[in-house]
């Protein structure tokens, strides 16, 4: 089975056809006024997936088997309470306290909806006919319950590929989840009729996703050594977004991040974006008191000469490991830029980049990337942007045996801060 950025491209537009059509016929449905949020393709393992469902929430969810030109399964997934919310709105009658046959009925309905609409985007697309079986109602707190009988869910290790698309409705937000497991075979033959000619083989992209594992265990190496503070760096899953998109998804608050380009197969942009809480706090580890008493509400200067030092030296550690990591497994050289600070709201920290990759490519690749430095967790953003030419050459490259074998020992240049 091969992609290639075209046939991405093409099932990112799937996904967003598909969440303005159930955000459209959810508002007619509901008369509540609904809007297509963030949209998302996902490389994500199932592993990953299952630790969503690790959290104490009960969840609901809506599920059909698909059937036709895609055949598989589409699952919407809700937090009980925000079922309940729904049921509210279009049962007025019903407490919404407990699911009883009317409020089971009316998420089924909702449910069924959202995935009727996803799905006729995505057969509008690509011209085709996708089948939809009569919806299935399922709660509970566990992954087991939702994917356990279902034959196309993935194993720990898979890389499943997942739209994530959520709507909010205007005045009243109502946030969840769409998984879809594809059956493979059906998914192969879609990916073939999409993509150009030339394409990277299914394999490779996975080796692009341990090849990323591979960089930040090399991070958290390099960043442990050269701190004395315990880390680690895991990377939750592999998104693919419409640059354009990247805006939208940024909170609006202040965020601090150190932006690198890189040179060489591939090359590219690097850039790591944190919320400024978690940002100062890491400062704080590596760096005691560099960036004041730490109250939240300094604003810029409390990122001093020694504080940015600290968060552009922790941006060059966390670059030299994932595209030494890289390169070693493409077995090429890829050299990157000295670190460019960033502290600013919102969209503002990344439209620069954003500026730049536009003028030459459409999508880029977003890690989403989890770090625990001396016991605490810290959120961070890390955004892959690779040209999409050098990234099909170098995948067609490579060695998915070396993945495991190649050294990743990152050898980096000392920050200049004159």
């Amino acid at each position: 089975m091969k992609l290639d950025v075209n046939a991405l491209g093409t099932f990112y537009r799937m996904a967003r056809e598909g969440a303005g059509l159930a955000a459209g016929r959810l508002t007619h449905m509901t008369d509540v006024e609904t809007r297509v949020g963030v949209t998302k393709l996902n490389f994500m393992r199932g592993r990953e997936i299952r630790r969503d469902f690790e959290d104490p929430t009960e969840k609901v969810g809506v599920r059909v088997e698909l059937g036709g030109a895609i055949e598989g399964y589409s699952i919407v997934v809700f937090d009980r309470e925000n079922a309940l919310r729904i049921v509210e709105t279009i049962v007025s009658e019903s407490d919404a306290e407990e699911f009883d046959e009317m409020s089971r009925s009316a998420v089924t309905e909702v449910g069924h909806i959202m995935n009727s609409g996803f799905i006729d985007g995505w057969a509008d697309v690509l011209e085709t006919v996708i089948d939809v079986s009569t919806p299935e109602f399922v709660e509970g707190a566990s992954a087991d319950v939702f994917f356990n009988d279902l034959e196309e869910a993935p194993d720990d290790d898979d890389l499943a590929l997942l739209f994530q698309s959520h709507i909010e409705a205007v005045d009243t937000e109502v946030g969840f989840s769409h998984y879809l497991f594809p059956e493979r075979e059906s998914m192969s033959q879609v990916l073939e009729q999409l993509r150009d000619s030339g394409g990277i083989e299914y394999d490779k992209l996975e080796g692009f996703d341990r090849m990323a594992e591979r960089g930040a265990e090399e991070v958290a190496n390099t960043a442990t050594t050269l701190t004395g503070i315990d880390t680690s760096v895991e990377i939750r899953r592999l998104n693919f977004v419409s640059l354009e998109a990247i805006p939208e998804e940024v909170p609006d608050e202040r965020l601090v991040g150190v932006a690198f380009e890189f040179d060489g197969v591939p090359s590219g942009y690097l850039l790591f974006l944190f919320d400024e809480e978690s940002a100062r706090e890491i400062v704080d580890a590596m760096v005691p008191m560099a960036t004041g008493d730490g109250d939240a509400d300094e604003g810029p200067e409390s990122f001093d000469e020694m504080g940015t030092s600290a968060i552009k030296e922790l941006g060059n550690i966390m670059a030299s490991g994932f595209l030494d990591g890289w390169a070693n497994v493409l077995d090429t050289t890829i050299d990157h830029s000295t670190p460019e600070f960033v502290h600013d709201i919102g969209t503002a920290a990344v439209d620069p980049v954003i500026v730049q990759l536009g003028e030459n490519q459409e999508f880029a690749f977003v890690f989403d990337t989890l770090i625990t430095a001396d016991g605490k967790e810290f959120d961070c953003e890390v955004y892959a942007i690779p040209d999409e030419a050098d990234l099909e050459r170098a995948l067609n490259d490579l060695d998915v045996g070396r993945i495991e074998d190649a050294p990743t020992t990152a050898d980096f240049q000392e920050v200049d801060n004159a």
